[in-house]
């Protein structure tokens, strides 16, 4: 059995999704022949009661100086780091002259609202080309990974931190005790550590398996965070549920003892006993929710396409990556994937080559079903595709179950 990454028990695997490549390795023809996979499993730790990853990818395959994602694209996700980057401001940033550091921190669509006021911040990005942007658009960044060393350093050269933030990104960084540690020491006494990341809880309630890719290797819970922080003498202060990436949780974490626990962290911790989310046999139930899925959807789409239906996909994410390898997906079922993002059009889905087009093609010639890759901006997309809809188009989303949308 592997060791678990954060207390070194034995980590038994409750689900493998096969052969994996790549989830956000877009990639062109003449990349095929050397397309790198590895086994995507998934294992819980009856010590530490962490969900995570039990073999890891190379960070430098994930993140490079041709990363495809970047956080601008989404209307709703920028108005969300509009308000995440208000609630620390208010919250939190209230000292004289203060300084706001982010991890992962992508084209600065955060830290811009920290930038625009005048207020010290820096990003912390690994992708060349997102931190290109980052700078380009005002906000300090530099390129790097974060942990123990980054944290002495980034102290050293601009003071102690107000505030250490992270969107969906803390939950990729493997060893999270030079994690923490770098945190810890880039803290004032009384500095916050506020990070989301897709929260544990939806993808057990919503069979959300699509949340389960390589760039993943934790899947928070405030369980599993406790024991974690406690080795550093960090706790969680806070817990604030949102709606982004199909249910995130945010934490807001201090040094013991150094601000007060709202009342919201006992009740999420009591709601978790509930869920059994400390229950082994709660994932092996989960496999089996997980296996019907797939099984539910590669039968609806043989059926929509021996029924000479035109199926393609909406939305060519990291998600769709683990959906269409775990249910062997391909052009013979979705004939092609659109997507708005400019980096990802010309290319092939990762692993099951799936042609990626720009978003026109989908306008030029609605399909009959479009599979709805980016369930998690559900709301977004069906409100704007109205057209579609009223050509008699219709979305097919596998979360919490199979089904074509009303």
């Amino acid at each position: 059995m592997p060791a678990c990454l954060i207390c070194a028990a034995p980590v038994g695997d409750f689900i493998s999704f096969g052969r994996m490549p790549i989830a956000n390795g877009f990639l062109m023809p003449a990349d095929f022949d050397r397309e790198f996979f590895f086994e995507l499993k998934t294992g819980y730790c009856e010590r530490c009661h962490m969900v995570q990853l039990t073999e890891l990818v190379d960070p430098s395959k994930m993140f490079h100086d041709h990363y495809a994602y970047f956080s601008s694209i989404s209307v709703r996700m920028a108005q969300h780091f509009a308000s995440f980057a208000g609630m620390v401001r208010e919250r939190y940033v209230t000292a004289a002259d203060p300084f706001v550091v982010e991890v992962g921190s992508n084209d600065g669509i955060m830290l811009q609202h920290f930038a625009t006021a005048g207020l010290r911040h820096l990003g912390v990005e690994p992708s060349a080309n997102v931190a290109a942007a980052a700078r380009a658009s005002g906000v300090r960044t530099v390129c790097r990974f974060f942990d123990e060393e980054a944290g002495h350093e980034i102290r050293k050269e601009y003071g102690a931190a107000d505030a250490f933030l992270g969107a969906n990104v803390i939950c990729h960084i493997p060893d999270m005790h030079t994690l923490i540690k770098g945190v810890r020491a880039l803290l004032k006494d009384d500095g916050v550590f506020v990070f989301e990341e897709p929260y544990l809880g939806d993808i057990v309630s919503k069979a959300s398996y699509d949340q389960i890719y390589d760039e993943h290797v934790y899947y928070f819970s405030l369980q599993s965070l406790t024991p974690l922080l406690a080795q550093h003498e960090m706790e969680v202060i806070d817990v604030l549920p949102q709606t982004t990436h199909g249910g995130s949780m945010r934490y807001v974490v201090a040094k013991r003892g150094a601000r007060p626990v709202a009342d919201g962290v006992a009740a999420l911790r009591e709601r978790e006993r509930a869920m059994g989310l400390m229950l082994p046999a709660t994932y092996q139930e989960l496999r089996r929710r997980i296996e019907k899925s797939r099984d539910d959807l590669v039968s609806l789409l043989k059926e929509l396409r021996a029924a000479g239906k035109r199926v393609t996909g909406y939305g060519a994410t990291s998600k769709s990556t683990t959906v269409t390898n775990y249910c062997g997906i391909g052009s013979d079922l979705v004939e092609f994937i659109s997507d708005t993002t400019p980096g990802k059009q010309g290319r092939y889905s990762p692993g099951t080559h799936i042609p990626v087009v720009p978003y026109d093609r989908f306008v030029e010639r609605y399909p009959d079903y479009a599979v709805l890759f980016a369930w998690n901006h559900g709301d977004e997309i069906v409100a704007k595709e109205q057209a579609f809809r009223k050509a008699g188009g219709q979305f097919i989303s596998y979360v919490p179950n199979v089904h074509v949308m009303a």
